[in-house]
């Protein structure tokens, strides 16, 4: 057993905290449909990696289309999507009292997310919840992002805390061994497009954060942790 004290819990965003992966899928599908297509979510599609992958699938598409692509256009019309799918947007199920727990718990709280920090905060900040967070750190903060686990240990240090005294919420298999390489505990809530398997390698693996309170969650880990109340 490992009697560290768990002290602070770290969450990722996108996929996590607020499902603005089905806004993506939603986003590129309905971009494929405008010109005839249908969108196959196979290995090229999730490359792997967090950060921004707009790019990569705007060059596959242009490949589709051909020589009359308009990729301006095509960004364009994804991000409008988005934007509008966005704006009902709230936390995942179960996140809320999450966040109220840890409160009650005295745990500190951080986001560590491979999107930039305009991402995170926009979104925080239309739910009026930035401030539920004692830290947040972003993808355009470090040099590379997850599954390299630098935004988890700049999380870390603002909090001041070592890795084995967190616990990282993730919803993605490179999420997860991020976190793990940062020497943290790891809860894995998939998120609908992530086959569970590919978070196996998490201490912990739920199919919500509404499928147990926070201090059982935390009781469950490896740690044998004792929360605090």
């Amino acid at each position: 057993m490992v009697d560290t004290e768990i002290v602070a819990i770290v969450f990722d965003f996108d996929g996590l905290l607020m499902d603005t992966e089905t806004t993506l899928v939603d986003g590129w599908r309905h971009v494929w449909a405008a010109h005839g297509l249908d969108l196959e979510l196979d290995g090229w599609f999730w490359p792997g990696n967090g950060g921004n992958c707009t790019d990569h699938r705007l060059d596959r598409l242009a490949a589709l289309v051909g020589p009359t692509f308009d990729r301006s256009a095509c960004q364009a019309r994804y991000e409008a999507y988005r934007r509008a799918r966005h704006e009902s947007l709230d936390f995942c199920p179960g996140i809320r009292d999450w966040l109220d727990e840890a409160a009650r718990l005295g745990l500190r709280t951080a986001v560590a997310s491979s999107s930039p920090r305009t991402w995170v905060r926009e979104h925080l900040g239309r739910v009026g919840a930035v401030d539920r967070f004692d830290v947040i750190a972003t993808g355009d903060e470090v040099a590379a992002p997850k599954p390299d686990p630098a935004v988890f240990r700049l999380a870390l240090d603002r909090l001041g805390v070592a890795g084995r005294q967190a616990v990282a919420v993730e919803d993605t298999g490179h999420g997860v061994r991020a976190a793990a390489d940062a020497g943290m505990w790891t809860v894995a809530i998939p998120n609908a497009f992530v086959d569970p398997a590919q978070v196996s390698a998490a201490d912990l693996t739920l199919t919500s954060a509404a499928a147990l309170p926070l201090a059982e969650v935390l009781d469950q880990l490896p740690s044998g942790l004792a929360t605090r109340g």
